[in-house]
């Protein structure tokens, strides 16, 4: 087997194959007697039809499958050679396979070669101060206050006003753009918050007024303008029955409140804890920008081009892992305006980046020699497994089948470099 190694660049590779005629036959003979074994050919017995007829029928098919044998392990065999590892399976191209004739093909990868990423002394960090602002803690309370509210029917004889939500059996008739009644819909126990950016136009004024068990009727015009197309410039008549009138009622700021709220004694227990929490919070984001800074920094360390294929897996992984949390959200990706190959495009920057940081990591992990113990790799999947709410066992069994722990390994030996680095930078205190 002739081969010839081609450097492109400092990562990316060309390699030129030649595998001999006698090889390339022998596969054909090879393959084309299993076909034959199968091969189902008019005036021809099962298993009795003559080689040369089976190499003319599946001609396309056999070396097809010649090729798929012969490449795979001839590249291995070369690479191997030459104690060559591609960051990424191969790219096969300019195949020619003929029976009688040698099998070329050309295979482009690229490698990642050995580099110093520095002493990392040298890098300058400013970890941020942490200090709440002193309308934080009531600010965060008075959020508790409102996700507490209650709504509460008003008191007798009240009419529908400012501030109420409405619990309504509603009637719609849109007409036509020709003024011709549509269909009815009819609705039951339907809730509209007077004032809500939702209503329709003008239906806050034509309800108000209105006591429990009243009905009224009346036809809003909608403006030209309107965001729902259908609607615009459009008649709906509607027809609404009250049937309840309720106040949304915030409770107080008191010890009650706070033993409400969770396993709190008094009011200032919970202003502690809150204020714990958002301490704990700002300094927690304080070290995720740090953080962001020094691998900024790792990978303009980086002296090669990221390689391209690297850098692809990873806008891959962003957009798969974008569209999870569209689903999530009960958002079909596919019928979205998104344009996605822009979204690909807005991602190249910031995943050359993350490529590059972490393949510094992983060369500060093999000049360091970081290495994940059993312990450590347990210590992570219970982790994992807390958060979803399953066994330890069962969640290593899923990465195994998945191929993931080697991923959960590389990922824990990355944060193992992330503190041997920072532990090298310098920090400062703003």
């Amino acid at each position: 087997m002739k081969t010839e190694l081609v450097d492109v660049n400092d990562t990316r590779k060309t390699l030129t194959v030649e595998i001999p005629s006698g090889e390339v036959d022998a596969a054909i003979d090879r393959v084309a007697r299993q076909y034959g074994k199968s091969a189902k050919i008019p005036g021809f017995r099962p298993g009795k039809i003559p080689p040369k007829v089976v190499r003319q029928r599946y001609r396309s098919q056999i070396l097809h499958d010649v090729a798929h044998d012969l490449i795979p392990r001839a590249v291995d065999a070369a690479l191997g050679e030459r104690g060559v590892e591609p960051v990424d399976t191969p790219d096969i191209r300019d195949v020619v396979v003929e029976e009688g004739k040698a099998l070329t093909f050309t295979a482009a990868f690229d490698v990642l070669p050995p580099f110093d990423p520095g002493d990392f002394s040298t890098i300058q960090l400013r970890r941020a101060k942490v200090d709440l602002d002193e309308q934080a803690v009531p600010a965060a309370l008075e959020r508790l206050r409102e996700r507490a509210a209650r709504f509460e029917p008003v008191e007798a004889g009240a009419v529908a006003g400012d501030g109420h939500t409405l619990i309504l059996d509603l009637s719609r008739t849109a007409a036509g753009k020709d003024g011709t009644p549509g269909e009815t819909d009819h609705h039951q126990q339907v809730s509209i918050e007077m004032g809500g950016q939702a209503n329709p136009p003008g239906f806050d004024a034509e309800v108000a007024g209105l006591a429990v068990g009243e009905t009224r009727a009346f036809t809003l015009t909608y403006p030209e303008d309107y965001a729902v197309a259908e609607l615009a410039g459009g008649q709906v008549s509607y027809t609404v029955t009250l049937k309840e009138i309720r106040q949304r009622v915030v409770p107080a700021l008191d010890d009650e409140f706070a033993k409400d709220v969770g396993d709190f004694a008094s009011l200032e227990a919970l202003r502690e804890r809150v204020q714990s929490d958002l301490t704990t919070e700002a300094t927690e984001a304080a070290e995720r920008e740090l953080r962001a800074d020094m691998l900024k920094q790792l990978a303009q360390r980086l002296p090669f081009a990221v390689p391209d294929s690297l850098i692809d897996r990873e806008i891959d992984r962003r957009v798969e892992e974008f569209a999870r949390r569209l689903m999530e959200q009960r958002i079909d990706p596919r019928t979205t305006n998104i344009d996605w190959a822009a979204f690909r495009d807005g991602q190249k920057g910031p995943a050359t980046e993350a490529v590059g940081s972490a393949l510094v990591l992983d060369e500060v992990s093999r000049r360091e020699q970081l290495t994940v113990t059993e312990a450590e790799l347990e210590a992570e999947l219970d982790r994992y497994a807390q958060q979803t709410g399953r066994t330890p066992a069962a969640v290593r069994a899923q990465l195994e089948r998945d191929g993931g722990v080697g991923r959960l390994q590389t990922g824990i030996r990355r944060e193992k470099a992330v503190t041997f680095v920072l532990g090298k930078a310098q920090i400062l205190d703003a």
